[in-house]
């Protein structure tokens, strides 16, 4: 497991994308919320200033496979650079997005050299994950992917207290996210909670321990 690579930039983006700049506005999403769909009219990204956002796409057979999630402080629709929706966007919780359009980003991205090396920085750090994630799911068995989907997803890298992620993730939505089923993602949780390694209540909230790393290095 490598360190945590979102944005470590001096630059805060929310100083600036605050929904009153020109070809910004912000906007309030209920959970289930359909943001855009895959293959929309890609004509502008998001920036999330608060909630959690699942991006998702769907087979030709009508499958979903959750590809990953937005949390506070993260982009999606960033492929509005070159017109493209690859995927669906779905509001988790209750979010608060600040929404811009592809030809105010573009004039950000040349008028504003902090933001866009810290842009630029989050793409390619974003393109690493995807990368990494990747390697994850064809080299490790099921049990390792959701250790490390947890680990994502708690953002927990450093330090040795329990988290808690955020978000209701269903054990469904686990196994999407990981390509697997929903019983072997109960078979998995329940061996977590066992160890130690992760603690869960009746309402969908999980605590996630740094211990669980053990799980990645075991052979």
């Amino acid at each position: 497991m490598g360190k945590d690579r979102r944005i470590k930039n001096h630059f805060d983006p929310a100083n600036l994308l605050t929904g009153d700049g020109d070809g910004q506005s912000r906007e309030q999403s209920a959970p289930g919320q359909i943001l855009y769909t895959e293959g929309s009219a890609a004509d502008a990204m998001f920036y999330v200033r608060d909630g959690w956002v699942k991006i998702a796409t769907v087979s030709r057979g009508g499958k979903e496979a959750v590809v990953g999630f937005r949390r506070e402080g993260e982009f999606f629709g960033t492929l509005c650079l070159v017109g493209k929706r690859f995927a669906t966007a779905t509001a988790l919780t209750h979010c608060t997005l600040i929404r811009i359009s592809r030809r105010a980003l573009i004039r950000l991205l040349r008028e504003q050299p902090d933001f866009a090396v810290m842009f630029t920085t989050y793409l390619v750090q974003r393109n690493v994950r995807d990368q990494e994630t990747l390697v994850d799911h064809m080299t490790n068995p099921a049990e390792k992917r959701l250790a490390r989907a947890l680990l994502l997803l708690a953002n927990h890298f450093d330090g040795s207290e329990p988290l808690l992620i955020a978000a209701p993730f269903s054990q469904s939505m686990l196994a999407s996210m990981i390509g697997t089923t929903r019983p072997r993602v109960s078979l998995f949780m329940n061996r977590f909670k066992k160890h130690g390694y992760i603690e869960y209540d009746g309402h969908g909230r999980v605590w996630v321990h740094s211990s669980l790393r053990r799980v990645l290095s075991d052979r």
